[in-house]
């Protein structure tokens, strides 16, 4: 039982840290995501580019929904988890990280 609490603590603080980790990148993605999309409807809007938005969409549908996007997920879980005794502590932490203001 002493050797438990020690690897949750440090499970749960690993994973709050990488939770905290992936939020923020995830911020810097969407950042510029959003100042592409912004680019290119200007690009757009003043005649240089057009672009097919329903094409866009039929071809990311597809990767973005079902059991792509868990499968890749369950495969993020196993590499951060890996060889590690700490994985129950490390999934409550990883979700404190990413949900915690």
């Amino acid at each position: 039982m002493d050797a438990v609490l020690p690897q949750l603590g440090f499970g749960f603080l690993a994973g709050y840290s990488a939770g905290l980790a992936l939020r923020i990148v995830g911020r810097i993605v969407a950042f510029i995501v959003g100042l592409v999309f912004i680019t290119l409807q200007l690009l757009a809007y003043f005649g240089y580019v057009q672009i097919d938005w329903y094409r866009i969409q039929h071809d990311l549908e597809p990767a973005l929904s079902g059991p792509a996007l868990q499968q890749a997920w369950h495969r993020f879980m196993e590499i951060l988890t890996y060889n590690a005794p700490f994985g129950g502590g490390f999934a409550v932490g990883l979700a404190a990280g990413i949900r915690g203001r």
